[in-house]
């Protein structure tokens, strides 16, 4: 009879359990814009150390950092909302670990809010994003134009490269509105002296979060393909705000108000 393989087990004392978990928005700012999620992760691990954040960690033989990230925006894309949970195990003021946390990072990646997490799983409240495009060398009129002409589809389709191979899905159905913000109106988030001018259109418009996700370059390929827009330089593309989305308003909302406005 074979003898029975051992189980392996790790050394050393089981890791603390969590008691707390924590909610956290986060920006993504300027040069940081092209950070990586793989380059923040790293960059946020070495921040919770030096805020001295009680993290819990995973069990097993590689315990790890209980991080977990939600819907995180593509590298090259500014954004005011962005959101991950962190398990610790002794109770802590949430603002007293947003300013250390806050302090603790590069300047770009700045710590907006820090609550204590909720019933229910985060990524469950990110049904939509809010996102403005700013078109340096794009008439308004051209823009508005194009985003009129997406708009009267009831249906557009692109194609996206995966790591499957070629995908197409509808962009349309996920666009809740879209508008071409008039000369000299401005948006949070949008450079003042370039919202307005003639030669920098800026579009805002809030799309719903689905599978697979309709990103802010698949609305440029569906424009591309549909009106022939072709800007001389990609927009810069910041994300104002995820969250729940309030269908009587075309707004989206917080994630982190438990429950959320009305």
């Amino acid at each position: 009879m074979a003898r029975q393989a051992r189980q392996r087990v790790p050394e050393g004392p089981a890791p603390d359990p969590a008691v707390q978990k924590l909610r956290i928005r986060y920006t993504k700012r300027g040069r940081l814009r092209f950070t990586s999620s793989r380059d923040f992760q790293r960059a946020l691990e070495r921040a919770l150390r030096r805020a001295d954040v009680p993290m819990a960690f995973s069990a097993g033989f590689h315990p790890h950092p209980k991080i977990s990230y939600a819907n995180a925006a593509a590298t090259g894309t500014a954004s005011e909302a962005e959101y991950f949970e962190i398990s610790v195990t002794q109770r802590v003021d949430p603002e007293s670990v947003r300013v250390a946390l806050h302090e603790a990072l590069p300047e770009g990646i700045d710590i907006l809010q820090v609550v204590e997490a909720a019933p229910g799983a985060l990524a469950d409240r990110l049904e939509a994003s809010d996102w403005v495009l700013e078109f340096a060398g794009v008439p308004h009129d051209v823009l508005a134009t194009a985003v009129t002409a997406l708009l009267e589809r009831e249906t557009a389709e692109v194609t996206r490269l995966t790591k499957s191979g070629p995908r197409t899905f509808d962009v349309r159905g996920s666009i809740v509105s879209a508008r071409v913000l008039e000369p000299g109106e401005g948006a949070s988030g949008v450079d003042a002296s370039a919202a307005g001018t003639p030669d920098c259109a800026i579009l805002r418009m809030v799309v719903r979060h689905t599978t697979p996700a309709v990103r802010p370059d698949d609305i440029l390929t569906a424009l591309r393909e549909i009106a022939d827009l072709q800007p001389p330089r990609p927009p810069l593309v910041t994300r104002l705000a995820q969250g729940p989305l309030d269908t009587a308003n075309v707004r989206v909302t917080d994630p982190l108000e438990w429950p959320a406005r009305s």
